[in-house]
Protein backbone atom coordinates (compact mmCIF):
# COMPACT_ATOMS: atom_id res chain seq x y z
CA UNK A 1 0.00 0.00 0.00
CA UNK A 2 1.21 3.48 -0.84
CA UNK A 3 2.46 5.57 2.06
CA UNK A 4 1.85 9.28 2.49
CA UNK A 5 3.83 11.85 4.43
CA UNK A 6 2.31 13.10 7.63
CA UNK A 7 2.99 16.65 6.54
CA UNK A 8 0.68 16.26 3.57
CA UNK A 9 -2.18 15.09 5.77
CA UNK A 10 -1.55 17.78 8.36
CA UNK A 11 -1.62 20.41 5.65
CA UNK A 12 -4.96 19.04 4.45
CA UNK A 13 -6.29 18.91 7.99
CA UNK A 14 -5.33 22.52 8.68
CA UNK A 15 -7.38 23.69 5.71
CA UNK A 16 -10.83 23.78 7.21
CA UNK A 17 -12.91 22.84 4.25
CA UNK A 18 -16.39 24.20 4.80
CA UNK A 19 -18.36 22.69 1.93
CA UNK A 20 -21.60 24.39 2.97
CA UNK A 21 -22.15 27.50 5.05
CA UNK A 22 -23.72 27.16 8.45
CA UNK A 23 -27.50 27.23 8.01
CA UNK A 24 -28.17 28.83 11.38
CA UNK A 25 -26.19 30.68 14.02
CA UNK A 26 -24.09 28.16 15.94
CA UNK A 27 -20.84 29.93 16.57
CA UNK A 28 -20.04 27.63 19.48
CA UNK A 29 -20.35 24.64 17.13
CA UNK A 30 -17.77 26.03 14.70
CA UNK A 31 -15.34 27.02 17.44
CA UNK A 32 -15.67 23.64 19.16
CA UNK A 33 -15.20 21.58 15.99
CA UNK A 34 -12.26 23.62 14.71
CA UNK A 35 -10.42 23.48 18.03
CA UNK A 36 -10.96 19.74 18.21
CA UNK A 37 -9.81 19.14 14.62
CA UNK A 38 -6.66 21.21 15.10
CA UNK A 39 -5.77 19.49 18.37
CA UNK A 40 -6.60 15.91 17.41
CA UNK A 41 -5.80 15.89 13.69
CA UNK A 42 -9.37 14.98 12.81
CA UNK A 43 -10.11 14.16 9.17
CA UNK A 44 -13.78 14.01 8.27
CA UNK A 45 -16.99 15.95 8.64
CA UNK A 46 -18.98 17.32 11.56
CA UNK A 47 -22.66 18.25 11.28
CA UNK A 48 -25.03 19.68 13.89
CA UNK A 49 -28.74 20.14 13.36
CA UNK A 50 -32.19 20.00 14.85
CA UNK A 51 -35.19 18.55 13.09
CA UNK A 52 -34.49 18.92 9.35
CA UNK A 53 -32.40 22.06 9.89
CA UNK A 54 -28.61 22.06 9.47
CA UNK A 55 -27.22 24.44 12.07
CA UNK A 56 -23.54 23.83 11.31
CA UNK A 57 -21.56 21.62 8.94
CA UNK A 58 -17.86 21.67 8.21
CA UNK A 59 -15.38 19.31 6.56
CA UNK A 60 -11.75 18.78 7.50
CA UNK A 61 -9.00 17.08 5.53
CA UNK A 62 -8.83 15.00 2.39
CA UNK A 63 -11.04 12.32 0.92
CA UNK A 64 -8.11 11.21 -1.28
CA UNK A 65 -4.55 12.10 -0.32
CA UNK A 66 -3.10 11.24 -3.73
CA UNK A 67 -5.24 13.77 -5.55
CA UNK A 68 -5.79 16.17 -2.62
CA UNK A 69 -9.53 15.77 -3.20
CA UNK A 70 -11.16 17.47 -0.20
CA UNK A 71 -13.91 16.09 1.99
CA UNK A 72 -17.18 17.99 1.54
CA UNK A 73 -20.65 17.77 3.06
CA UNK A 74 -21.61 15.57 0.10
CA UNK A 75 -18.74 13.10 0.56
CA UNK A 76 -20.03 9.59 1.36
CA UNK A 77 -18.42 7.50 4.10
CA UNK A 78 -18.83 3.87 5.09
CA UNK A 79 -21.42 3.67 7.87
CA UNK A 80 -20.07 0.51 9.54
CA UNK A 81 -22.53 -0.93 12.03
CA UNK A 82 -24.99 1.90 11.46
CA UNK A 83 -25.81 -0.35 8.49
CA UNK A 84 -27.59 -2.65 10.96
CA UNK A 85 -29.91 0.19 11.96
CA UNK A 86 -30.60 0.87 8.29
CA UNK A 87 -31.37 -2.82 7.78
CA UNK A 88 -33.75 -2.73 10.74
CA UNK A 89 -35.59 0.19 9.09
CA UNK A 90 -36.01 -1.89 5.94
CA UNK A 91 -37.38 -4.77 7.98
CA UNK A 92 -39.82 -2.47 9.75
CA UNK A 93 -41.00 -1.06 6.41
CA UNK A 94 -41.82 -4.66 5.42
CA UNK A 95 -43.52 -5.19 8.79
CA UNK A 96 -45.63 -2.08 8.15
CA UNK A 97 -46.59 -3.59 4.79
CA UNK A 98 -47.68 -6.83 6.47
CA UNK A 99 -45.02 -8.88 4.71
CA UNK A 100 -42.97 -9.75 7.80
CA UNK A 101 -43.69 -10.44 11.47
CA UNK A 102 -40.97 -9.82 14.05
CA UNK A 103 -42.02 -12.66 16.32
CA UNK A 104 -42.69 -15.41 13.79
CA UNK A 105 -40.05 -18.16 13.73
CA UNK A 106 -37.67 -17.61 10.83
CA UNK A 107 -38.47 -21.11 9.55
CA UNK A 108 -41.71 -19.45 8.40
CA UNK A 109 -39.66 -17.59 5.80
CA UNK A 110 -36.67 -19.95 5.40
CA UNK A 111 -38.17 -23.46 5.25
CA UNK A 112 -34.83 -24.96 4.18
CA UNK A 113 -32.94 -23.59 7.19
CA UNK A 114 -32.24 -26.09 9.97
CA UNK A 115 -35.55 -26.47 11.77
CA UNK A 116 -34.23 -26.93 15.30
CA UNK A 117 -32.81 -23.39 15.14
CA UNK A 118 -35.33 -21.83 12.79
CA UNK A 119 -38.34 -22.84 14.89
CA UNK A 120 -36.90 -21.04 17.94
CA UNK A 121 -35.31 -17.91 16.45
CA UNK A 122 -37.27 -14.82 15.36
CA UNK A 123 -36.37 -11.66 13.46
CA UNK A 124 -36.67 -9.69 16.71
CA UNK A 125 -34.05 -11.95 18.28
CA UNK A 126 -31.73 -11.69 15.29
CA UNK A 127 -31.94 -7.89 15.14
CA UNK A 128 -31.36 -7.50 18.88
CA UNK A 129 -28.45 -10.00 18.95
CA UNK A 130 -30.39 -12.27 21.29
CA UNK A 131 -30.76 -15.26 18.98
CA UNK A 132 -27.87 -17.43 20.15
CA UNK A 133 -26.69 -17.85 16.53
CA UNK A 134 -22.88 -18.04 16.84
CA UNK A 135 -20.74 -15.39 15.18
CA UNK A 136 -19.21 -17.82 12.72
CA UNK A 137 -18.71 -15.26 9.97
CA UNK A 138 -16.37 -13.10 12.07
CA UNK A 139 -14.55 -16.21 13.22
CA UNK A 140 -14.06 -17.23 9.58
CA UNK A 141 -12.71 -13.78 8.67
CA UNK A 142 -10.23 -13.91 11.55
CA UNK A 143 -9.01 -17.31 10.37
CA UNK A 144 -8.85 -16.23 6.73
CA UNK A 145 -9.22 -12.53 5.83
CA UNK A 146 -9.86 -13.51 2.20
CA UNK A 147 -13.35 -14.51 3.36
CA UNK A 148 -14.17 -10.83 2.82
CA UNK A 149 -13.72 -11.33 -0.92
CA UNK A 150 -15.95 -14.40 -1.29
CA UNK A 151 -18.94 -14.24 -3.63
CA UNK A 152 -21.68 -16.39 -2.09
CA UNK A 153 -25.44 -16.46 -2.45
CA UNK A 154 -27.63 -16.35 0.66
CA UNK A 155 -28.11 -20.11 0.86
CA UNK A 156 -24.39 -20.86 0.83
CA UNK A 157 -23.47 -17.95 3.11
CA UNK A 158 -26.05 -19.05 5.70
CA UNK A 159 -24.91 -22.67 5.42
CA UNK A 160 -21.27 -21.76 6.03
CA UNK A 161 -21.56 -18.96 8.57
CA UNK A 162 -25.01 -18.96 10.26
CA UNK A 163 -25.97 -22.60 10.78
CA UNK A 164 -24.01 -23.57 13.85
CA UNK A 165 -25.51 -24.88 17.08
CA UNK A 166 -27.05 -22.12 19.17
CA UNK A 167 -24.77 -20.84 21.92
CA UNK A 168 -27.66 -20.06 24.28
CA UNK A 169 -31.41 -20.39 24.35
CA UNK A 170 -32.88 -17.72 22.05
CA UNK A 171 -33.91 -14.63 23.99
CA UNK A 172 -31.99 -15.58 27.12
CA UNK A 173 -28.72 -13.72 26.52
CA UNK A 174 -26.92 -11.27 24.22
CA UNK A 175 -24.06 -11.79 21.78
CA UNK A 176 -23.04 -9.28 19.09
CA UNK A 177 -23.05 -11.72 16.19
CA UNK A 178 -22.76 -10.59 12.58
CA UNK A 179 -24.09 -13.98 11.52
CA UNK A 180 -27.53 -12.78 12.67
CA UNK A 181 -27.60 -10.36 9.76
CA UNK A 182 -26.84 -13.04 7.18
CA UNK A 183 -30.12 -14.62 8.24
CA UNK A 184 -31.99 -11.31 8.19
CA UNK A 185 -30.73 -10.75 4.63
CA UNK A 186 -31.91 -14.20 3.58
CA UNK A 187 -35.37 -13.55 5.07
CA UNK A 188 -35.75 -10.07 3.58
CA UNK A 189 -34.69 -11.09 0.10
CA UNK A 190 -36.76 -14.29 0.16
CA UNK A 191 -39.94 -12.47 1.20
CA UNK A 192 -39.50 -9.43 -1.05
CA UNK A 193 -38.03 -11.18 -4.06
CA UNK A 194 -35.65 -8.22 -4.32
CA UNK A 195 -31.92 -7.74 -3.89
CA UNK A 196 -31.24 -5.93 -0.62
CA UNK A 197 -29.48 -2.98 -2.28
CA UNK A 198 -32.52 -2.50 -4.53
CA UNK A 199 -34.79 -2.61 -1.47
CA UNK A 200 -32.79 0.11 0.27
CA UNK A 201 -33.06 2.26 -2.84
CA UNK A 202 -36.80 1.66 -3.18
CA UNK A 203 -37.77 1.96 0.50
CA UNK A 204 -35.33 4.59 1.79
CA UNK A 205 -33.13 6.32 -0.76
CA UNK A 206 -35.68 7.21 -3.43
CA UNK A 207 -38.60 8.20 -1.16
CA UNK A 208 -36.37 10.48 0.92
CA UNK A 209 -34.43 11.92 -2.00
CA UNK A 210 -31.06 10.82 -0.60
CA UNK A 211 -28.31 11.84 -3.01
CA UNK A 212 -25.17 10.19 -1.70
CA UNK A 213 -26.33 7.02 0.04
CA UNK A 214 -26.82 3.36 -0.76
CA UNK A 215 -25.41 -0.13 -0.37
CA UNK A 216 -22.00 -1.25 -1.58
CA UNK A 217 -20.44 -4.71 -1.81
CA UNK A 218 -16.72 -5.25 -2.21
CA UNK A 219 -14.54 -2.14 -1.91
CA UNK A 220 -16.32 1.08 -1.04
CA UNK A 221 -13.73 2.95 -3.13
CA UNK A 222 -15.84 2.02 -6.16
CA UNK A 223 -18.59 4.38 -4.95
CA UNK A 224 -18.33 7.71 -6.84
CA UNK A 225 -16.91 10.47 -4.64
CA UNK A 226 -16.29 8.11 -1.71
CA UNK A 227 -13.87 9.08 1.04
CA UNK A 228 -10.89 6.72 0.97
CA UNK A 229 -9.69 5.12 4.20
CA UNK A 230 -6.25 5.62 5.76
CA UNK A 231 -4.42 4.45 8.85
CA UNK A 232 -1.39 5.91 10.57
CA UNK A 233 1.84 3.92 10.55
CA UNK A 234 4.38 5.81 12.62
CA UNK A 235 4.88 9.16 10.90
CA UNK A 236 3.10 8.19 7.70
CA UNK A 237 -0.40 7.28 6.50
CA UNK A 238 -1.28 4.35 4.26
CA UNK A 239 -4.42 3.27 2.44
CA UNK A 240 -6.64 0.84 4.30
CA UNK A 241 -9.44 -0.91 2.45
CA UNK A 242 -11.52 -3.68 4.05
CA UNK A 243 -14.02 -5.02 1.50
CA UNK A 244 -17.51 -6.00 2.60
CA UNK A 245 -18.87 -9.14 0.89
CA UNK A 246 -22.43 -9.02 -0.41
CA UNK A 247 -23.62 -11.51 2.19
CA UNK A 248 -22.56 -9.06 4.94
CA UNK A 249 -24.02 -5.83 3.58
CA UNK A 250 -26.75 -5.65 6.24
CA UNK A 251 -24.05 -5.71 8.91
CA UNK A 252 -21.77 -3.11 7.34
CA UNK A 253 -22.49 -2.28 3.70
CA UNK A 254 -24.35 1.03 3.91
CA UNK A 255 -22.69 4.30 2.92
CA UNK A 256 -23.97 7.86 3.22
CA UNK A 257 -23.06 11.52 3.42
CA UNK A 258 -23.63 13.56 6.58
CA UNK A 259 -26.47 15.63 5.11
CA UNK A 260 -28.22 12.48 3.84
CA UNK A 261 -27.95 10.86 7.27
CA UNK A 262 -29.59 13.90 8.87
CA UNK A 263 -32.49 13.60 6.41
CA UNK A 264 -32.80 9.88 7.12
CA UNK A 265 -32.76 10.27 10.91
CA UNK A 266 -35.28 13.09 10.80
CA UNK A 267 -37.61 11.14 8.51
CA UNK A 268 -37.49 8.15 10.83
CA UNK A 269 -37.83 9.95 14.14
CA UNK A 270 -40.42 12.48 12.99
CA UNK A 271 -42.69 9.68 11.78
CA UNK A 272 -42.34 10.21 8.02
CA UNK A 273 -40.68 6.85 7.31
CA UNK A 274 -42.52 4.28 9.44
CA UNK A 275 -45.82 4.03 11.24
CA UNK A 276 -45.79 5.29 14.83
CA UNK A 277 -46.02 1.73 16.10
CA UNK A 278 -43.13 0.54 13.92
CA UNK A 279 -40.97 3.50 14.95
CA UNK A 280 -41.64 2.83 18.63
CA UNK A 281 -40.79 -0.84 18.12
CA UNK A 282 -37.56 -0.01 16.32
CA UNK A 283 -36.39 2.31 19.10
CA UNK A 284 -37.58 0.27 22.10
CA UNK A 285 -34.69 -1.24 24.08
CA UNK A 286 -34.70 -5.05 23.91
CA UNK A 287 -31.49 -5.70 25.89
CA UNK A 288 -31.26 -3.15 28.74
CA UNK A 289 -27.72 -4.03 29.80
CA UNK A 290 -26.47 -3.06 26.34
CA UNK A 291 -29.07 -0.32 25.63
CA UNK A 292 -29.70 -2.33 22.46
CA UNK A 293 -32.93 -2.01 20.51
CA UNK A 294 -33.30 -3.37 16.95
CA UNK A 295 -30.13 -2.79 14.98
CA UNK A 296 -29.07 0.14 17.15
CA UNK A 297 -29.13 1.62 20.62
CA UNK A 298 -31.38 3.92 22.60
CA UNK A 299 -29.75 5.40 25.68
CA UNK A 300 -29.84 8.41 27.99
CA UNK A 301 -27.04 10.98 27.71
CA UNK A 302 -26.62 14.22 29.64
CA UNK A 303 -25.91 17.52 27.89
CA UNK A 304 -25.48 20.83 29.73
CA UNK A 305 -26.74 19.17 32.90
CA UNK A 306 -29.97 17.77 31.44
CA UNK A 307 -30.59 14.10 30.55
CA UNK A 308 -31.98 13.31 27.10
CA UNK A 309 -33.09 10.01 25.52
CA UNK A 310 -30.89 9.55 22.46
CA UNK A 311 -30.90 7.40 19.35
CA UNK A 312 -27.24 6.43 19.68
CA UNK A 313 -25.52 4.98 16.64
CA UNK A 314 -21.83 4.23 16.08
CA UNK A 315 -20.17 2.57 13.11
CA UNK A 316 -16.70 1.27 12.34
CA UNK A 317 -15.06 -0.63 9.50
CA UNK A 318 -11.36 -0.51 8.73
CA UNK A 319 -10.38 3.16 8.64
CA UNK A 320 -13.95 4.47 8.84
CA UNK A 321 -15.59 5.73 12.02
CA UNK A 322 -19.06 7.26 12.25
CA UNK A 323 -21.15 8.67 15.08
CA UNK A 324 -24.81 9.69 14.81
CA UNK A 325 -26.80 10.92 17.83
CA UNK A 326 -30.29 12.38 17.89
CA UNK A 327 -32.16 13.41 21.00
CA UNK A 328 -35.61 11.86 20.97
CA UNK A 329 -37.24 14.61 23.03
CA UNK A 330 -36.29 17.65 20.94
CA UNK A 331 -34.56 16.44 17.77
CA UNK A 332 -31.02 17.76 18.26
CA UNK A 333 -28.58 15.87 16.04
CA UNK A 334 -24.82 15.45 15.86
CA UNK A 335 -23.13 13.49 13.09
CA UNK A 336 -19.37 12.94 12.83
CA UNK A 337 -17.65 10.92 10.11
CA UNK A 338 -13.94 10.04 9.89
CA UNK A 339 -11.71 8.19 7.42
CA UNK A 340 -8.46 7.70 9.38
CA UNK A 341 -9.36 5.15 12.08
CA UNK A 342 -10.02 7.81 14.69
CA UNK A 343 -10.19 6.73 18.34
CA UNK A 344 -13.85 5.97 19.06
CA UNK A 345 -13.67 7.34 22.62
CA UNK A 346 -12.40 10.68 21.31
CA UNK A 347 -15.14 10.61 18.70
CA UNK A 348 -17.61 10.26 21.57
CA UNK A 349 -15.98 13.24 23.27
CA UNK A 350 -16.48 15.21 20.06
CA UNK A 351 -20.12 14.17 19.91
CA UNK A 352 -20.73 15.33 23.48
CA UNK A 353 -18.91 18.62 22.93
CA UNK A 354 -20.86 19.36 19.75
CA UNK A 355 -24.21 18.53 21.32
CA UNK A 356 -23.46 20.78 24.28
CA UNK A 357 -22.39 23.56 21.92
CA UNK A 358 -25.70 23.16 20.08
CA UNK A 359 -27.69 23.50 23.30
CA UNK A 360 -25.68 26.52 24.42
Amino acid sequence: MERHATGKLVLALLILLASLPARADCGDCAATARAFAAKEGFSGIVLVGHGRQIDYVEAFGAADLDSDRPITADTPFEAGSISKWIAAMVVMRLVDQGRLALDAPISTYLPDYRRDNGDKVTLRMLMSHASGVPNEVDEAIKRDPSTRTLSLDNVEAVRRFASGDLRFAPGSDWDYSHSNWLLVKAVVERVSGENYAALVDALLVAPLGLRHSGVFAGSSSEVPGMALGYRQQGSTYERLDKPTPDFMVLAGGFYCSADDLLVLMDALLSGRLLSAQATDTLMAVERPAQSYALGGRTKTLTFVGKPHPVAWEYGSNGAFRMLAWRTLDDGHTVIAMNNTGFDHLKLGDLGTAMMEAAYR
